[in-house]
């Protein structure tokens, strides 16, 4: 099952304005949006964090030593949008010095990957936060289940029991829809993250 953290009151205030005056946000709306018939609801907020390259250079290593797993870095809220029954595209946004605002809609593959997984996470038996973590330098994007249902969803460390389900299109070798253990996945991540041996190292050693 499912316990959302609420998104910031102003994050769904800069989607809704978006969303009922297209004119006002510099971003176009999408070709879904824009052939959609009927009213257009932003659902399911999710806090979408970052798995830089600086914190999760070191997974491998952390996680084989019982360390804490790296923090990640809180770098908006996504809402789904609804026209019907289903999700046909995203609406992200972004922290500025004014607080939240709208920073664009998209539409794409990862909106239903996230819809689907999402689904799935409802009928575990176990509750769950919803949120996204992102991986930029593996064009990765999992569904992150964590287990502390009553933290903020800015919090920024994975717990050793949460979820992590690669939404698809996945990275090769690492399964989509498939839920691994924080601990099973960060590290994969961290070995390709890692940067390569210099060359001649090997015979200089």
């Amino acid at each position: 099952m499912l316990r959302p953290s609420p998104a910031p009151a102003p994050a769904l205030r800069s989607v809704l304005a978006a969303l009922g005056s297209p004119t006002a946000v510099r971003e176009p709306r999408t070709p879904a949006l824009r052939a959609a018939q009927g009213p257009l609801r932003p659902e399911l907020p999710l806090p979408v964090h970052v798995l830089g390259r600086p914190a999760a250079g070191a997974v491998g290593a952390a996680v084989a030593a019982g360390q804490r797993p790296p923090r990640t870095r809180l770098a908006g809220w996504r809402f789904l949008v609804r026209n019907g029954d289903r999700a046909i595209a995203a609406a992200d946004t972004m922290l500025t010095p004014d607080g939240w605002s709208f920073s664009h809609f998209f539409e794409g593959p990862y909106v239903t990957a996230t819809e689907r997984a999402l689904v799935q996470a409802e009928s575990l038996a176990v509750p769950y936060q919803p949120r996204l973590l992102s991986v930029p330098e593996l064009y990765m994007l999992t569904l992150w289940l964590h287990t502390d249902t009553e933290a903020d969803g800015a919090s920024t460390e994975p717990g050793p029991d949460d979820l992590l389900v690669p939404l698809a299109p996945a990275p090769p070798g690492i399964a989509a829809n498939h839920s691994y253990r924080v601990a099973d996945l960060l590290p994969v991540i961290g070995l390709r993250l890692a940067p390569p041996p210099l060359l001649g190292s090997a015979a200089g050693a």
